[in-house]
């Protein structure tokens, strides 16, 4: 058997799709965003390319023609759609006549979703892959590497790279086997259970409802209709949408399974919808194994109704998962007020590595009190709890 070598490609079209998806689905954290489909609708429409400043390299590890490991990797000249800042650490270079730009970074671009970075068949493969990597940013000269939201395993290896850890906090809601959506409302606390009652009844007094639709069943029109909800949503806050229509078609015609959409009706007419990701169409020997997992990702409204997001991003989704057994919602990046909707804190990870060795140590002490200032944030959520038997 030959060593193990590592081959760079411009575009995950290069690498075969199912040795990609089939060593995604032996990692313990994998999730519908590191599918080879997903990767490559970014690349093809154009959202995640050299001209939105996200200019793509997919890194693999080749035993024989055997796929060990691989990832994706972007060099970028800009840090937003990451949603781990280093606008400061960035700030700090220019000020001392150095460029931060270009750096890379092993991601899924615009998904704050945790789940395996590097793809690998074994800790070993895992490993040879980090090193490589930080060899070609080295090679390459950009200023540093970035690894975020990493799963365990990710993480792990980065540590023992010698690559510096940062932490966030998301947060997810667990499913506790209730029943129903009443069911898991009686184990809150009093006053969130009012609360959310109160909430959903403006919704209906408002005369709106909802109806859901997945997979094949999302019809052309309702995807049209989302993206008018999604895009304006991002130009009501000044910005552009980060992805474009052509990206939600080829997620359509390549992994509907992986959507599940809600739309809010008044009058028989759509005014508002929000897109759910699953976790379901991985293939592989270990893919029976993980369980049915949902992650909040858009939203969007053409009419304002008190509460409406409310229901529509955490209400209706909830009762959907408790319905059809979802182990768990995760709500994507920051948001402390989920935490009333029992969306509870949980630590995310990133790894980073910074070329310049003064630069470096500076970061390190900064992380270091930060992660302080992180570990007190969530202990202080944590006597917040919203479940009535905490009280």
């Amino acid at each position: 058997m030959s060593e193990p070598f590592v081959r760079i490609h411009r575009s995950v079209a290069e690498i075969d799709a199912a040795a990609w998806d089939g060593l995604l689905a032996r990692q313990a954290a994998p999730s519908p965003f590191m599918r080879h489909a997903y990767l490559d609708a970014l690349d093809a429409s154009g959202s995640a390319s050299p001209r939105t400043g996200w200019a793509p390299h997919f890194i693999t590890l080749w035993q024989d023609d055997v796929l060990m490991a691989a990832c994706p990797l972007y060099v970028k000249d800009h840090s937003y759609g990451e949603y781990v800042f280093d606008w400061a650490w960035a700030n700090a270079y220019e000020q001392h006549g150095l460029h931060y730009y270009p750096k890379a970074v092993v991601a899924v671009p615009f998904t704050p979703v945790p789940g395996a970075r590097v793809l690998a068949r074994d800790a070993l493969s895992r490993a040879l892959l980090l090193r490589a990597l930080v060899a070609w940013c080295e090679q390459t000269q950009v200023s540093s590497l970035h690894l975020l939201f990493g799963a365990d395993d990710d993480i792990a290896a980065c540590a023992d790279a010698g690559l510096m850890l940062r932490h966030t906090v998301q947060f997810h809601w667990t499913n506790e086997g209730w029943r129903d959506f009443d069911a898991f409302l009686a184990n809150l606390s009093h006053d969130k259970r009012k609360k959310i009652r109160q909430e959903r009844r403006k919704v209906r007094d408002a005369g709106v409802s909802f109806r859901w639709s997945r997979g094949a069943d999302i019809s052309n029109a309702d995807w049209d209709f989302f993206y008018r909800c999604y895009a304006r949503t991002y130009r009501e806050h000044g910005n552009p949408p980060y992805l474009n229509r052509d990206f939600f078609h080829r997620m359509a015609a390549t992994m509907p399974e992986a959507w599940l959409l809600f739309i809010a009706e008044r009058e028989g007419k759509p005014i508002a919808s929000s897109l759910i990701a699953l976790s379901a169409g991985l293939a592989g020997d270990n893919a029976s194994d993980h369980p049915l997992l949902a992650y909040g990702r858009y939203w969007g409204a053409l009419e304002r109704v008190d509460c409406l997001h409310f229901e529509a991003c955490y209400y209706q989704p909830l009762r959907w998962c408790i319905e059809h057994g979802v182990r768990r919602l995760e709500g994507g990046a920051q948001g402390e007020h989920k935490m009333a909707r029992a969306l509870m804190p949980v630590k995310t990870t990133s790894a980073h590595w910074l070329a310049h060795p003064a630069f470096a140590d500076a970061v390190e002490r900064f992380l270091e009190r930060e992660d302080a200032g992180i570990q007190n944030y969530v202990d202080h959520l944590g006597d917040r709890s919203p479940f009535r038997h905490e009280e």
